[in-house]
């Protein structure tokens, strides 16, 4: 195989009797907005959390499910939803996904109480993760060649920024709609942009026309459901304690999921249709590599907000506006480098991934020692350059690893392949949301020590990366290997069965 071939294979021009879609970029970004909706939402809410508290008079236990629950539910449904997608039609789930989610958005903003707003919010994140596997897919669907990677490039950028530019967005909208219930405007700012998406998605989305029967398998949706809420419900819930009290679900979870796998195995062995076919793992170029890069980097990315937050607002007393002001820096240099970094990528591949997570640690390492060191006055301000740094740095990771990760997938398995990748990333963010506070809180320990808690909190997060790290800079001394004058390589892609059959 040339170096060409290995580095940038189906990134060429657009595979012979394939007829672009002329509205595939104007339908690119109807779905990208409602992407962005539905992972913004994710962190948005967090800077609102006391208000919310007060506004509810809920405990710290029933506001944290405003978080949490949302992200349980998102977690639960994508595989699912991808795979239903693939099979029937994904225009048809993602405009009535979205349609929920504008729906569930407007019951939240308008909760009287905080149970209604609790399961108003598990409603909105099933519809998030019945959208969001979707996205992907109908990228996959509309574009070819060179086209594929820019769009990916920007489906990245969207998922990067909307995740650090949370805090800020929460930050604004609370200044904006002052008062107690100013929250509510955190929930109603998704129903005019939402109805607007769904209006255009009618109008500019593809229409999927699957070839063959198709069926969803029942017993891998159970298993694999069973399986994620194992692993997450303890994590969600460990601000009550739930990580010590529910420790016996982490087992269980590796259980089922194991039997998950075998299930899968068993289904393809039978010539069946499995719910997420397992050779993704073994005959895609990049699949495996990209998924677990994409699940060790959230882990640490995730959490460093909530982190932030902690100690901006709890420490300095910061408000939530200045507050995410202050990590402005991270998003500003994540929007750029993600715009460019899709361009990069057929270019420079892997060790476009293996720079960018080299700055995201350099820089979010050197904004834990200013601002452990330097005085406080100033430590915000002389942050932002390094900070900004790390943004570089992940516009540079998650938008190159999801094109790398999803762009040889076979189309008729995009939405489950790409659900499966979010879940991995979901996992990975419960995982550092659960970690990282908790251990902010743990060294802070009732005293007033912020500075030390935000630096162990931060390097614990850093520690995620490294290991993101350690398998992208593997992976690209394997491309290496493989791209030197008559190496020989894996036929991993070209000649399996599942290849032939893409696209």
């Amino acid at each position: 195989m040339t170096a060409s071939a290995a580095g940038g294979r189906n990134q060429g021009a657009p595979e012979a009797g394939h007829e672009p879609d002329p509205r595939r970029w104007r339908a690119l970004w109807v779905t990208l907005v409602a992407g962005f909706m539905s992972l913004l939402d994710v962190s948005i809410v967090v800077v609102a959390l006391p208000s919310v508290q007060r506004g509810l008079h809920a405990s710290p236990a029933q506001v944290q499910w405003v978080v949490s629950g949302y992200a349980l539910a998102f977690a639960l449904a994508l595989v699912t939803a991808g795979r239903l997608g693939d099979a029937l039609d994904r225009r048809r789930i993602f405009l009535l996904a979205l349609s929920g989610f504008v729906l569930f958005s407007a019951a939240c903003g308008a909760a009287p109480s905080i149970t209604l707003l609790i399961l108003a919010r598990l409603a909105q994140g099933l519809a998030a993760g019945f959208m969001a596997p979707q996205n992907s897919a109908l990228i996959q669907q509309m574009f070819r060649g060179g086209e594929r990677g820019r769009a990916f490039g920007f489906f990245g950028a969207t998922v990067g920024i909307s995740s650090a530019v949370g805090p800020l967005a929460g930050g604004v909208i609370l200044a904006l709609a002052s008062g107690a219930e100013g929250w509510r405007w955190i929930f109603y700012v998704n129903v005019p942009i939402g109805i607007l998406a769904v209006l255009l998605g009618r109008r500019l989305l593809p229409r999927t026309r699957p070839s063959g029967r198709q069926h969803v398998d029942l017993p891998g949706v159970l298993l694999l459901g069973l399986g994620v809420l194992a692993l997450m419900y303890p994590l969600v819930q460990a601000g009550a304690g739930g990580i010590g009290r529910l420790w016996w679900m982490f087992p269980a979870g590796a259980a089922i999921l194991t039997a998950f796998a075998w299930w899968q195995r068993r289904l393809v062995a039978r010539d069946s249709q499995p719910l997420l076919d397992p050779r993704l793992f073994t005959t895609v170029r990049g699949y495996a590599v990209g998924a677990g890069v994409g699940t060790l980097y959230f882990v640490g990315f995730s959490g460093v907000w909530l982190v932030f937050a902690l100690f901006y607002q709890d420490g300095l007393g910061f408000s939530p506006l200045r507050s995410g002001l202050a990590v402005t820096p991270f998003a500003l240099g994540s929007a750029v480098a993600a715009a460019v970094a899709g361009r990069l990528v057929d270019r420079l591949g892997r060790m476009l991934t293996v720079g960018g997570l080299t700055a995201v640690i350099a820089g979010l390492g050197g904004t834990a020692l200013l601002l452990r060191f330097a005085p406080l006055d100033i430590a915000p301000w002389a942050a932002a350059p390094v900070l900004f740094l790390g943004g570089v740095g992940s516009g540079c990771v998650i938008s190159p690893n999801i094109t790398m990760t999803l762009r040889d997938v076979p189309v008729r398995m995009a939405g489950a392949a790409g659900g499966a990748l979010q879940t991995g990333q979901r996992l990975g963010a419960a995982v550092g949301t659960a970690a990282l506070p908790g251990l902010f809180y743990l060294v802070l320990g009732g005293g007033d020590d912020y500075r030390g808690a935000l630096v162990a909190a931060l390097g614990a997060g850093l520690v995620g990366m490294a290991a993101s790290l350690a398998l992208a800079a593997s992976d690209y001394r394997r491309d290496r290997r493989m791209r030197r004058p008559h190496a020989t390589c894996p036929d991993d892609v070209a000649n399996s069965p599942m290849h032939a059959r893409q696209n």
